[in-house]
């Protein structure tokens, strides 16, 4: 029989999958003899068969029943006790953290006659309202339905009928009153009371906390971090204990580390006389978990011990919850901390030094995407004058965009290009959208350990808190800073970093890794660890890296961050600009002297772009594919053409030679699909000539670098193959054109031939091409789009939104590879070429040459080189090196 349902003193860290991170995690405190206030988990495996049948498993009631009577008898007293009740907290808790996108019901077991007991036993009659008010307005949203926002309401109506800055500013009436006013809410909105019995009150909770896997904000959120959604949640249900009870208690979060910058020491904020939603909901600013020594030294003597046992037991940075119910500690919670990019390579670099982690589990705990947000631009704090306000940098990084004063608002200007930023008093899950839409998040409440502080590092957005002096006016779609109003649309620049906010778009300079990067310089302490987490995956790695680089500029840059070749050099880019006028001679020639004449023209120039090219690259090589789009992009459009001779005949004038005769050219060359038709390879074995120059361009670049002194190492790749016969004849001129070279200057060139792999016959043909193809370079934009039949062009806009929200892709298949279908025609090709040609070299040059997701599948497939555009090399060699990594559990040095 399966068994749903775990004591805490049963499970440990290594069962996050069946008892969720949350219920894994108290566990392992449990474990450790941490002061954990007693409960059990019902598992993940519950709740999926619970989303499967809409019913909870027929076992399940009983097994909960079983440990629940346990409980009671651990805490000495009963569920539904009138005199000095049992009170539950009833959490979710996924196998990964999802801060705030699921529901938490506190305070089960609480009635109209049991609130009297708890008031007694407590003897604080305000405290006793104040929990049954929260079961409640939890319970009456997340069980029964109700609109969240009627509770809110009520709330806000009472406080302002009373004068309360804060809940703290009603009593105990008050909170009676408002218990009556919920109450009656449920019903109306319901046509059902509140129910009475604590038991039906928990049968009822669970299974509503399951269901909230499913609810928006938790879809959305985990399509944003790519968290599978067919894991489920467990459910932990657990004794109450109080933060609410009077000054000598309080709840707080805690960081064993800055979040934000990985500094040691401790972070976090305490709220007193509160319980724990207060403090990530930034409904009251809290006070620095320092305060709290001398607010209550015992406690934060005992909490400072317990961080340093659990920091020094999982190795890493621990995110810790814990009430303090009259001045006895409570550990509620602990997870791995989200922490933002440049904390992730400073806590990883500190912790290998103080030897708790090894150098390899230090490259695991970093990750490109990170790299990649520390290389984005700061801003010039000398530039921008005096900041509008200030809060707690909560998520680095610079930002500018429109204010905008709720998510929908958010959502509807991101979608039409602008950049925005959210600006709320403070955020709740329901502002997710708007949180993904915007550049940054501003809130004028909380602390970094708010909802708006936590989502925004977890998703690398920008995001400053508590900034006290903002005065958010929602409704009135402004804020105001003393008496500078600041409307909805009005430009503000938010600096995550220093947690100041500028009016006006500020300027913006490079960040000190991207400096690393160009000069080598590594004095600031940021850079270090990056520089040392570079390193060691530059030692790992088998993946070479390359970059995508069509200028001797572009080359030059790439490597400087680190590129060991060219992976792609597209020869139609030097078609652009004012050459465009020889391509149109090529096209309009008129007989084969014509056409030589403007090949003859664009020769020279392309061998000066080779040599520039090689001249940075020297010693590494560099793959120069032979034109591929269709010689029609290289012509005026055919509309504004059409119009210009039209404007020409109405008024009375006869139209220009020149434009008449492109029209007739572009009529001539008009495809229905041109990017399925004439292109490619097939531009070469149809364009006399065309093929020619462009190898005589190279091979005479190689000569003059070789006689300079040089080493140019130059590859020639035709783009397009879907046949070997192609491949054949291209290259049988290709090997023409070099020996005539070779034979005029006296120096032998070598250029290895080979080809792009971006059609599926070409990789399922891909043995019988390796026979004429000395490399393969897999070109995976066009594969994915010739794959999926999809023209990105159009399609990313018209329905790729639908598809991300149906579920049909966790990820565009033009941002990750789509290891099944597209990765499966890369893993045949690969296979059957080696087969064929078991040297043969084999690389990637499309977008997904940096993504870090795809170069962990290219390297568990053996390319030997991935290839990315110039600014990406860094992060390609960094997940290059993660790749590469023992898996778990194998020996590494320290």
């Amino acid at each position: 029989m399966v068994r749903y349902v775990y004591d805490f003193a049963e499970g440990s860290r290594e069962l996050a999958d069946l008892l969720g991170g949350k219920g894994a995690n108290l566990a392992e405190m449990t474990r450790l003899r941490l002061p954990v206030p007693p409960g059990f988990t019902v598992t993940t495996e519950a709740c999926r068969a619970f989303l499967a049948a809409g019913t909870a498993p027929d076992t399940l009631a009983d097994e909960i029943s079983e440990h629940l009577a346990t409980l009671e008898q651990t805490a000495g007293r009963q569920l539904g006790r009138p005199d000095d009740p049992l009170l539950l907290s009833v959490r979710s808790g996924g196998r990964f953290s999802m801060p705030g996108m699921m529901e938490t019901i506190l305070d089960v077991g609480l009635n109209d006659a049991s609130v009297i007991g708890l008031a007694k036993v407590s003897g604080n009659e305000r405290f006793a309202w104040d929990s049954y008010r929260r079961l409640v307005q939890m319970f009456g949203s997340t069980v029964m339905g109700v609109d969240s926002s009627l509770f809110e309401n009520a709330m806000t109506g009472l406080k302002r009928s009373r004068g309360a800055a804060n809940d703290l500013g009603l009593n105990a009436a008050d909170l009676a009153g408002l218990v009556r006013t919920y109450k009656d809410l449920i019903c109306g909105e319901t046509g059902e009371d509140f129910p009475q019995s604590p038991a039906e009150q928990l049968r009822r909770a669970v299974p509503a906390v399951f269901a909230s896997w499913t609810g928006e904000r938790a879809r959305l959120y985990r399509r944003r971090e790519h968290i599978p959604d067919d894991l489920g949640t467990a459910v932990n249900v657990q004794t109450m204990v109080f933060g609410n009870l009077g000054s000598d208690s309080g709840s707080g979060v805690a960081f064993t580390r800055d979040p934000a910058t990985g500094r040691p020491g401790l972070y976090g904020d305490y709220l007193a006389n509160a319980q724990g939603e207060d403090v990530v909901a930034g409904i009251r600013n809290t006070v620095p978990l320092t305060a709290l020594e001398e607010l209550d030294p015992v406690s934060y003597g005992q909490l400072r011990g317990h961080m340093e046992t659990l920091e020094t037991h999982y190795r890493d940075l621990c995110d810790i919850e814990f009430t303090i119910e009259r001045g006895r500690l409570w550990m509620l919670q602990t997870r791995v901390g989200k922490r933002t990019a440049e904390a992730a390579f400073a806590i990883a670099a500190e912790l290998v030094d103080e030897k708790l982690i090894t150098p390899d589990e230090g490259l695991a705990r970093v990750d490109g995407d990170g790299l990649a947000r520390l290389m984005f631009p700061r801003f010039d704090i000398s530039a921008v004058g005096e900041a509008l306000a200030h809060g707690l940098p909560a998520s680095p990084g610079a930002a500018v965009g429109a204010a905008v004063f709720d998510s929908a608002e958010a959502v509807r200007r991101a979608a039409s290009g602008e950049k925005v930023v959210l600006v709320r008093q403070e955020t709740t899950p329901d502002d997710l959208p708007g949180m993904i839409a915007a550049q940054a998040v501003l809130t004028s409440r909380g602390g970094k350990t708010s909802h708006a502080a936590v989502v925004a590092r977890g998703m690398g957005t920008v995001c400053v808190c508590g900034a006290e002096e903002l005065t958010v006016d929602s409704a009135g779609r402004r804020f105001t800073v003393g008496d500078t109003v600041v409307e909805e649309g009005t430009v503000v620049s938010v600096d995550g970093s220093e947690g100041a906010v500028y009016l006006g778009a500020a300027p913006l300079v490079d960040s000190v890794v991207m400096r690393y990067f160009e000069t080598g310089e590594r004095s600031d302490g940021r850079v270090e660890a990056v520089a040392r987490a570079m390193e060691r995956a530059d030692g790992l790695r088998r993946l070479e890296v390359r970059a995508n680089a069509d200028t001797p500029e572009d080359a030059a840059r790439a490597r400087r961050f680190g590129a060991q070749g060219v992976g792609l050099c597209r020869t139609e880019h030097m078609f652009l600009g004012e050459r465009r006028k020889l391509v149109e001679a090529m096209i309009l020639a008129g007989d084969e002297s014509a056409r030589e004449k403007a090949l003859g023209a664009l020769l020279p120039l392309q061998r000066q772009d080779f040599i520039g090219i090689l001249k940075a690259m020297d010693g590494l090589p560099v793959t120069i594919r032979l034109i591929d789009p269709p010689l029609h992009e290289f012509l005026p459009d055919r509309t504004d053409l059409a119009v210009r001779i039209a404007t020409a005949e109405a008024q009375g004038t006869a139209p220009a030679r020149h434009d008449t005769e492109l029209l007739d050219a572009v009529n001539r060359m008009h495809e229905e699909n041109p990017m399925l038709g004439l292109r490619g390879v097939r531009l070469g074995l149809v364009v006399p000539g065309l093929v020619a120059m462009q190898v005589r361009a190279i091979a005479e670049a190689v000569v003059e670098r070789t006689r300079a002194g040089g080493s140019p190492q130059a590859e020639i790749m035709v783009p397009l193959v879907g046949a070997v016969e192609e491949l054949r004849i291209e290259r049988a001129e290709v090997e023409r054109v070099l020996a005539e070279v070779s034979e005029e200057s006296g120096i032998p060139v070598h250029c290895p031939v080979g080809t792009m792999i971006e059609l599926p016959r070409a990789a399922l043909t891909a043995g019988r091409i390796a026979e004429e193809a000395e490399f393969f370079s897999f070109g995976t934009n066009d594969l994915t789009q010739t794959t999926w039949g999809f023209s990105r062009d159009d399609v990313e806009a018209a329905f790729f939104s639908a598809y991300l929200d149906k579920g049909i892709f966790a990820t565009s298949p033009f941002e990750t590879l789509d290891r099944d279908g597209v990765g499966r025609l890369v893993r045949i090709a690969v296979d059957e070429g080696r087969a064929a040609r078991p040297d043969l070299k084999i690389g990637v040059c499309g977008e997904h040459g940096g993504d870090p997701d795809s170069v962990h599948f290219f390297h568990a497939t053996g390319l030997d080189y991935v290839s990315c555009s110039p600014f990406r090399v860094p992060v390609a060699r960094l997940e290059a090196g993660r790749a590469a990594l023992p898996e778990p559990g194998a020996s590494d040095s320290r």
